[in-house]
C-alpha cells in the first residue's frame, strides 16, 4: 500500500512503472528463493530494511517540520491512502500520511525480526496465538506492545 500511495502522489510515466514492476518481480523470485533456504535469515533481512524505512520515515518527519520540505506541507494524502488508512477529518495531511506509513514499517520490523528469532519449524506464530494475561505484554497485530527488535523466543514460546 506504501508503494501504490507514494505512486499515485507521483503519477509516474510508463518507463518507471515497468521498472517498479520488473524491481519488484526480481526482488519476489529473489526473496522466495531465499526464504525456502532460510526463512530466518529472509525474515531478519526484512526486519533489517524496515527498520531503514522507520529511519528514512523519520528523517522525513523531521525534515517536514524542519521547513526543509515546503511542497509538502500543505500536501493532502491522496484518496487511496485516506481510505486504507482510515484517516479521519483533520488528519489526511502529508505528515499524517507519513506518520501512519511509519506505523505500519515500524509493527513490520517488529514481526519480521519477531519470526526471525523463532524456530521456524517448532514455534507457533505468536501474532496469532491466543494468550492466558491479555493485558501482559505479548506479540500483538496493533502497536500496544511494540519491540524494535522483535520478541525473543524465551519470551513468548
Amino acid at each position: 500500500m506504501h508503494l501504490l500511495t507514494f505512486l499515485k502522489m507521483y503519477e509516474p510515466g510508463w518507463f518507471m512503472r515497468v521498472s517498479v514492476l520488473l524491481t519488484q518481480g526480481v526482488f519476489f523470485n529473489g526473496f522466495f528463493i531465499a526464504y525456502l533456504i532460510s526463512p530466518r535469515t529472509a525474515h531478519r533481512f526484512v526486519g533489517y530494511l524496515e527498520e531503514e524505512a522507520v529511519l528514512t520515515y523519520t528523517r522525513e518527519l523531521n525534515d517536514l517540520d524542519a521547513g526543509r520540505l515546503p511542497k509538502w506541507e500543505n500536501l493532502q494524502a491522496p484518496d487511496i491512502a485516506i481510505k486504507y488508512w482510515n484517516m479521519p477529518d483533520g488528519h489526511q495531511s502529508m505528515r499524517d500520511l507519513l506518520l501512519y506509513i511509519r506505523a505500519d514499517e515500524s509493527k513490520h520490523r517488529e514481526v519480521n525480526h519477531t519470526l526471525g528469532n523463532l524456530e521456524q519449524a517448532e514455534d507457533p506464530n505468536p501474532y496469532v496465538s491466543e494468550y492466558r494475561d491479555d493485558s501482559s505484554p505479548h506479540p500483538a497485530k496493533d502497536i500496544r506492545y511494540q519491540r524494535p527488535t522483535g520478541w525473543e523466543r524465551k519470551d513468548i514460546i
